[in-house]
C-alpha cells in the first residue's frame, strides 16, 4: 500500500496523487498546472490504461483539467465525484477542451507562416466529451465500494459547489488503513455554500496548504467592501472589472451584487452587471438548478420563498464575441465579471486591455493569484503590463477584496485537523507554495504534535510502515532563478546515499519486504548514480 505525490506537491496547482492498493492504481485528482512552474513536471509512474479509477475532489480545472488527456492516453476506468462536481465538469472540461483547441489553432497559424512544427492540442473536444461518460455521481456521507477491500466516502469540503474531502478505507494483506484527502478546504461564512464539515478519522491525512502559512485578515463586510468600490468607481464614471473564476467565485459575486441592489446600497442601484463568460453563464444555471443539498441555510430560505439568489434586474449574460466587444464600446459605467480569475486566459484580458489605462476604472480582484500569473503581477503593483503584444499602462485602481478567499487559512486548517479523534500516523501537506507547505507542516508538528511532512513531487511513502520509499524530484523548473536550489545535485547525492543505505538494510534483512522493493530501490540508485555522474 503506497502513496505517490505527483502534482501540487510544494506547488499550488496541478493536483494529482496516486494511491496503490494491491494491484489497484487510484488517482486522486488530475489537474492542470496554472501559473509559473516551480518543479519539473514528470510523467505518471504508471500507464494511463493501468489506472483503475479517479477520485475527484471538485471541478476546478487545477484538479480536473487533465482528465481528458488521460482518456486520450488510454484511461478507461471510472471517475467518482459528487453529483454537483459531475454536473460542473460537464461544462468545465468541454470549455477547457475548447481553449486547448483554440490555442493550438493560434500556434499552428504562426507555425505555418514560420515553417515550424505543428502544435497539437493537449486534448480535443472529443476527448473531453468521451471522458465525461466515465463519471459516476456520489452523495455526501455515503460509503461506496471501489474494489474488494477499498471503499470511499465523500464529505462536504465547503470550497465549491460539490467540493469534497475523500476518506479512502483500504485493506491489503489483512492490514487496513484510512487515508483522508482534504481536497481544497473552504473558508467559513461564505455566500451560498455551507462551511466545511470536519473529519473524525484518518490514519494518514493529505491536507492542502494554499493559505497554510497565514491568517485571513479580520473580515470586513463583503457588501461594504464591494459597495465602496462600486460607488467610488461609478462616481468617477468608470467600469468595475472583476477577474473571477467562472465557477464558484462568479456566483458568489452575483449573490452579493443582488443583495446590494435589493438593499439600494449604492446611489445608482440600476447599474448593469455583465457576466462575460459563456462558462460562467452555464455554471450559474447549474447553481440555480436544484442543487439544494449543497447550499447553506440562508440560501435555502431564499429558494423556499421562490427567490433565485443569483438573478436580479440589470444582470446581463454575454454569450457572443460581439456582445463582449460591445462592453468596451458602451460608455455606461458597469460591472464586468469575466474569466479567468488569474487573468492568464479568456475574455478578461480584452477587458483589461481596454480598461487598465483608464484612471476612472477599477480592477477588483476577488480570488487567489498564483505566482507567474498576470493577476499576481497586477496585485503586486505593476506600472504596466503586456497584453496581446501591446504595452498597457496601469492607471486604473487595483483593489483586492479582503476575506473572500475560498480557501481555509492556517487556523481553519488546524481546526479541521484537530477534529481527528485519534492522532494520525502522518500528515502529508500539499497544494501550497513551497514555503506555505513546509511552514504549515512545521506548524502541525508544533501545535498538534502530529508527524507531518511536505512531500516533493514524485515522492512515495509506504502506508503500512510509514517509510519514505522515494524522495522524489527536488530540482526546480528554473534552477538559475532559485537561490534555494543552487546545488540540485548535492540534494541528489544525499538521496543517493539514503537510498543506498535503505537498500543495504533491506538486503541484510528482507523482513517485510518483497523482491519488488529490492528492484525498485536498485533502480532508484541506478538513476541517481547516473544523474550524479553527469552533473
Amino acid at each position: 500500500m503506497e502513496i505517490t505525490f505527483i502534482g501540487a506537491a510544494r506547488e499550488v496547482t496541478g493536483s494529482c496523487t496516486l494511491l496503490r492498493v494491491g494491484n489497484r492504481n487510484i488517482l486522486v485528482d488530475y489537474g492542470l498546472r496554472q501559473g509559473a512552474e516551480v518543479f519539473k513536471e514528470t510523467p505518471l509512474p504508471v500507464a494511463p490504461s493501468d489506472i483503475d479509477c479517479i477520485l475527484l475532489t471538485h471541478a476546478h480545472i487545477d484538479h480536473s483539467g487533465k482528465i481528458p488527456k488521460l482518456f486520450s492516453d488510454g484511461f478507461r476506468g471510472r471517475i467518482f465525484a459528487t453529483d454537483a462536481t459531475v454536473k460542473l465538469c460537464q461544462i468545465m472540461l468541454r470549455d477547457s477542451a475548447h481553449i486547448q483547441e483554440t490555442e493550438a489553432e493560434w500556434h499552428n497559424r504562426k507555425a505555418k507562416r514560420s515553417g515550424t512544427n505543428a502544435f497539437p492540442p493537449l486534448y480535443t473536444m472529443d476527448d473531453a466529451v468521451r471522458s465525461l461518460s466515465l463519471f459516476t455521481p456520489c452523495q455526501y456521507e455515503k460509503n461506496y465500494s471501489l474494489f474488494d477491500g477499498v471503499t470511499v466516502k465523500f464529505s462536504d469540503a465547503g470550497h465549491l459547489l460539490g467540493s469534497a474531502s475523500i476518506l479512502v478505507t483500504a485493506t491489503e494483506d489483512q492490514t487496513t488503513k484510512k487515508i483522508l484527502f482534504s481536497g481544497d478546504v473552504g473558508n467559513v461564512s461564505r455566500p451560498l455554500i455551507r462551511d466545511p464539515s470536519f473529519p473524525t478519522e484518518g490514519d494518514y491525512i493529505v491536507i492542502e496548504s494554499t493559505y497554510g502559512d497565514r491568517l485571513h485578515p479580520p473580515r470586513k463586510s463583503y457588501e461594504a467592501q464591494l459597495c465602496e468600490v462600486l460607488q467610488s468607481t461609478f462616481d468617477r464614471g468608470g467600469n468595475v472589472i472583476i477577474p473571477s473564476f467562472a465557477v464558484g467565485r462568479t456566483q458568489e459575486m452575483l449573490y452579493l451584487l443582488r443583495e446590494i441592489k435589493r438593499k439600494n446600497l449604492v446611489k445608482n442601484h440600476d447599474f448593469p452587471v455583465w457576466v462575460d463568460s459563456p462558462l460562467a453563464a452555464e455554471a450559474t444555471g447549474i447553481y440555480s438548478g436544484g442543487m439544494r443539498e449543497f447550499y447553506d441555510e440562508e440560501t435555502l430560505a431564499d429558494l423556499d420563498k421562490g427567490i433565485d439568489p443569483l438573478r436580479f434586474p440589470g444582470l446581463c449574460l454575454s454569450k457572443t464575441t460581439e456582445e463582449s466587444r460591445f462592453l468596451n464600446i458602451d460608455k455606461t459605467p458597469k460591472v464586468i465579471i469575466s474569466a479567468s480569475g488569474m487573468c492568464d486566459a479568456g475574455r478578461i484580458r480584452h477587458h483589461l486591455k481596454h480598461n487598465l489605462w483608464r484612471a476612472e476604472c477599477t480592477v477588483l480582484f476577488v480570488g487567489y493569484q498564483a505566482e507567474g500569473t498576470l493577476g499576481r503581477t497586477l496585485t503586486d503593483g505593476a506600472k504596466s503590463v503586456t497584453l496581446f503584444n501591446e504595452t498597457v499602462k496601469v492607471n486604473a485602481h487595483i483593489e483586492v477584496m479582503d476575506g473572500i478567499s475560498g480557501h481555509a487559512d492556517s487556523k481553519i486548517l488546524l481546526d479541521w485537523l484537530s477534529s481527528i479523534k485519534i492522532p494520525p500516523e502522518k500528515v502529508f501537506v500539499n497544494h501550497g507554495q513551497e514555503s506555505s507547505a513546509t511552514n504549515f507542516a512545521e506548524t502541525i508538528k508544533e501545535k498538534l504534535r502530529f508527524p507531518a511532512v511536505a512531500p516533493y513531487p514524485n515522492s512515495t511513502y509506504d502506508l503500512v510502515t510509514g517509510e519514505c520509499l522515494d524522495f522524489g524530484v527536488t530540482e526546480k523548473a528554473n534552477p538559475a532563478d532559485s537561490a534555494e536550489n543552487h546545488s540540485g545535485f548535492s540534494s541528489a547525492f544525499q538521496r543517493l546515499r539514503q537510498a543506498a543505505e535503505r537498500l543495504l538494510g533491506i538486503a541484510l534483512s528482507k523482513k517485510g519486504h518483497s523482491n519488488r522493493d529490492l528492484d525498485r530501490f536498485a533502480k532508484q540508485i541506478d538513476d541517481l548514480s547516473s544523474r550524479w555522474k553527469n552533473r
